[in-house]
């Protein structure tokens, strides 16, 4: 399942470079994760760093994406391939 940011963030900038996958950027009001990039860090960590490291805590996951852990390794996969 992808990530995403609710309208609670505060544009701290925080989560864009813990990303390995480059998913977050910026929106029209907040920053946003591009599902089709996001892996909730599977391939490349044990937990979602962008949520880590999220001082409002505004990451959430995205229920429009759901995916199991195996096809989020193989997107991450096919990213870095």
């Amino acid at each position: 399942m992808a990530l995403l940011i609710t309208d609670d963030c505060t544009n701290c900038d925080a989560c864009v470079p813990e990303c390995p996958n480059t998913a977050i950027s910026m929106g029209d009001e907040y920053y946003e994760i591009d599902p089709e990039k996001c892996t909730e860090c599977v391939g490349a960590f044990d937990e979602p760093q962008c949520m880590e490291v999220c001082p409002p805590e505004c990451i959430l996951p995205d229920p429009e994406h759901k995916e199991t852990r195996t096809q989020l390794q193989t997107k991450f996969n096919a990213l870095k391939a």
